[in-house]
């Protein structure tokens, strides 16, 4: 007959290392699918003004921005305190943006080039007199859809 001795110590079993890998790397592909990348970095303060008519952009894909507002306190060194142009990471002049609306235009498909919508997001504290050089730029380059951002308005 068998004999049981139970003035052994019971150890517990080792935690199994084997599916820490499996989480790990089912937690990095999720992170890596529900995450964005920003497009560019503001150089600008822009607060947008209130618009009574505002509407949502089906398609974001087919919008390019333009920045115009002060530039931020770290670069005002570089740049001044006037309202400039940001276009994608870089501080450019009025007579940059055909240059900008070609490059746009370039990176699409034949079939969108005519969908591209360029939105103006300007600070509120900027001269209109900007923003029409803005505007009379991308006419004179061929970009004719403008959208311009703004925030919805408290009021109803």
């Amino acid at each position: 007959m068998a004999r049981f001795t139970g003035n052994k110590a019971k150890e517990t079993p080792a935690l199994n290392m084997g599916s820490m890998s499996d989480i790990i790397f089912m937690l990095l592909f999720f992170f890596m699918v529900i995450t964005t990348m920003r497009e560019s970095s503001l150089f600008v303060q822009i607060k947008v003004p209130q618009g009574t008519e505002v509407s949502k952009l089906e398609k974001k894909s087919l919008v390019s921005y333009i920045n115009v507002g002060v530039p931020m306190q770290q670069y005002q060194t570089k740049y001044g305190t006037e309202p400039r142009i940001q276009l994608n990471d870089q501080i450019s002049e009025v007579s940059d943006i055909a240059t900008f609306v070609e490059l746009e235009k370039m990176q699409r498909d034949e079939s969108e080039r005519n969908l591209l919508t360029m939105a103006i997001k300007a600070d509120q504290q900027v001269r209109m007199g900007t923003v029409n050089d803005i505007k009379q730029e991308l006419r004179n380059a061929g970009a004719y859809r403008v959208f311009y951002n703004a925030s919805k308005s408290g009021k109803k």
